[in-house]
């Protein structure tokens, strides 16, 4: 029935993000080095696959456009959306390397990349991450599950603690429209 698959995804949806809180501290520093990212003029990259794709390009938008208020734009680049660069570099390089390539591009020392993984092992999120150690840039993790092989490689890895494919990315994006919200409070981009 319907109505009892609803009920299900609800008490799992409220049952994780009761477990949330203890992601405060890390959410708040990777809001803080997000802020400090782009007051110092630099930029944000962000990346990820499939559903992470879609919270890459929601994320980004939220800050070149508008969040709470209008305000000068940010930013702010998700290296998803480039479908002839995606396609062309996993012709000819592989999948693995289309936003590792992106990254070398268009990535300089003081930026910052958003790596978003639900399950923290997505292969081209870790070449990313490694391309963006390599070009001096600081890495933020959205993970899932145990934070997988992306989590020691972040400065700051978010874990979301659930196995849920589906309720990760729920979390996921609670915690991108906070990131968004603490990067307007630091720049005070949100007066009235």
């Amino acid at each position: 029935m319907p109505q009892s698959i609803f009920a299900a995804n609800l008490l799992e949806h409220q049952a994780l993000f009761e477990q949330l809180a203890p992601l405060a501290d890390e959410v708040a520093r990777a809001g803080a080095l997000m802020a400090e990212t782009l007051s110092a003029g630099r930029k944000l990259l962000l990346c990820g696959n499939g559903g992470s794709a879609a919270d890459s390009q929601h994320i980004a938008a939220e800050l070149t456009g508008r969040f709470v208020r209008d305000r000068r734009a940010l930013a702010a680049v998700a290296l998803t959306t480039d479908t002839s660069a995606l396609t062309s570099i996993a012709n000819d390089y592989s999948f693995d390397e289309v936003f590792a390539r992106q990254v070398m591009g268009l990535g300089t020392r003081g930026d910052c990349l958003l790596a978003i993984s639900t399950s923290g092992h997505s292969r081209n999120v870790v070449r990313a991450v490694g391309a963006a150690r390599a070009a001096g840039m600081r890495v933020i993790g959205l993970l899932g599950r145990d934070g997988g092989a992306l989590r020691s490689q972040c400065d700051i890895p978010i874990v979301v603690p659930s196995e849920s494919t589906a309720r990760i990315q729920e979390a996921h994006g609670f915690i991108g429209h906070t990131l968004c919200g603490l990067i307007e409070s630091a720049l005070d981009l949100a007066r009235p």
